[in-house]
């Protein structure tokens, strides 16, 4: 048993400390994913704040340790959702993709991310938790509540969207505001 699982169980028995650890383990996976929804950082904040507070009252009834970390981004995503619902929003945001990653990293992709911050926002919310949160295809499908069918076909689509975009400059067909 790795520590990370060794820490949820002992957070489903009350232990603060562990669920502590664990929160801190997800911070920045939670702010990407949060970020990729909503617009504002207020949002954000608060989504995470609330996602935090009904993940610790709600840890008890996570029936299997494994599926934590798909757990919790499903709270996100409903605190998310709600916010914008609040709001009268329809579409999540197109601000800028945050992604964990030394400075070093993030000058090395930022072609990366900028292109993947072009997506429609239905296309970057599966490329984010496909590719950044590697959360697989299936347990995707049942955060969004979209058949897997359709979420393997959004990832298509972004594959070649961000393809296109990523092209050297002499092979590219289309213009760089396009992306």
């Amino acid at each position: 048993m790795n520590e990370l699982e060794h820490d949820i169980k002992l957070a489903r028995k009350g232990d603060k400390d562990a669920f502590s650890r664990l929160i801190h383990a997800m911070e920045l996976n939670l702010y990407r994913v949060a970020r990729s929804i909503v617009k504002r950082e207020e949002d954000c904040a608060d989504a995470i704040q609330e996602t935090i507070l009904k993940a610790y009252h709600a840890i008890h009834t996570l029936r299997e340790p494994a599926f934590f970390k798909t757990w919790l981004f499903r709270i996100l995503i409903n605190e998310c959702n709600q916010i914008l619902r609040k709001e009268s929003r329809l579409f999540p945001s197109s601000e800028a993709f945050v992604k964990e990653a030394s400075t070093q990293d993030i000058y090395e992709n930022i072609d990366l991310i900028e292109a993947v911050n072009r997506l429609e926002e239905a296309l970057k919310l599966v490329v984010t938790l496909h590719y950044f949160e590697d959360i697989p295809l299936k347990q995707i499908s049942q955060l969004l509540k979209t058949p897997e069918g359709t979420i393997k076909s959004r990832l298509h689509r972004a594959r070649i969207i961000l393809a296109e975009c990523l092209q050297g400059p002499d092979e590219r067909r289309i213009g760089y505001e396009s992306c």
